[in-house]
């Protein structure tokens, strides 16, 4: 089933262009990969290769709905993330496929058919090379870290409480490296849907990053525009959860409206951040 249509009024194109894609098939597993949520790569009908979470896994399936608001918003604000799609897994490909499982209480379940997220994988690796553990040594050959400023002000929005998550990438022609952002499944407390806004949560495990940080100009354009966004442009995100889901519409109606209220406090969580016993910001000038 297509994915409800999306209000593009008020989006930027940056926005518009990481929409959720219209229903694509999976085809064909290729891996599990490694994480909590027990996610798999698999190719699907447009013929590229998805990230695909599924509705039983082991976290949430709020971390479905999670991937959709956290990903949606990160475009918004004008960020590097994954292309999304809603992908349909057949059940013969799941009962032809050994592989596609999730362990669930120290018990191996197939996974379930059905519609499922997806997060387009950044590059097929046979056309270069692609990280998700970087050497810090070999920072300085990533072209945009100045954005993980910019994904530090979402994280602390959405209240994820998890690392920062990011793929390393670059086509075997390149000299540089991109950061892509990946993983919003843990925004919003994964599936509690509160905002428990700890300072060392949501930041990437190595300041490293940051050494560019030198004010609050350094959040900018990301922080403005999420400060200035328009509430019916948050609240849009929720028509691309698709209804197969059973996401309860009053608690993402509650959900939407903390988020729009929260736009006011997010220099707060940032400079909570800043004094926090990790020093994270170390050639802070103003």
């Amino acid at each position: 089933m297509p994915a409800v249509p999306f209000s593009t009024n008020s989006l930027s194109p940056v926005g518009q262009e990481y929409l959720c894609k219209p229903t694509i098939s999976a085809v064909e597993h290729l891996c599990r990969m490694r994480g909590s949520s027990q996610s798999h790569l698999m190719r699907c009908s447009d013929r590229k290769l998805y990230v695909v979470k599924f509705l039983n896994n082991p976290q949430h399936k709020r971390v479905l709905a999670n991937e959709i608001l956290g990903t949606g918003l990160a475009a918004l604000a004008g960020l590097p993330v994954p292309c999304m799609a809603l992908v349909h897994v057949d059940n013969l490909l799941i009962q032809e496929t050994p592989g596609l499982t999730v362990t669930l209480a120290n018990k191996t379940v197939p996974c379930e058919a059905g519609l499922q997220f997806g997060s387009e994988y950044a590059i097929n690796p046979i056309q270069g090379r692609i990280f998700d553990d970087f050497p810090t040594k070999l920072l300085s050959q990533v072209k945009n870290l100045a954005d993980f400023a910019g994904m530090l002000v979402v994280d602390k929005w959405t209240g994820n409480v998890d690392d920062r998550q990011a793929t390393f990438w670059r086509t075997g022609r390149q000299k540089l490296y991109n950061a892509t952002f990946i993983d919003q499944g843990h925004c919003f407390n994964v599936g509690a849907w509160t905002f428990p806004d700890k300072p060392l949560l949501g930041c990437y495990r190595r300041n490293e990053v940051y050494v560019g940080v030198r004010g609050w100009q350094s959040f900018e354009p990301w922080l403005s525009r999420i400060e200035r966004m328009d509430e019916g442009t948050i609240r849009s995100l929720g028509t691309q959860i698709p209804p197969e889901w059973s996401i309860e519409m009053n608690h993402l109606s509650s959900l939407l409206d903390a988020l729009a209220g929260r736009r006011s406090i997010v220099r707060d969580l940032i400079h909570a951040f800043r004094c926090s016993r990790s020093k994270p910001f170390p050639n802070w000038r103003d």
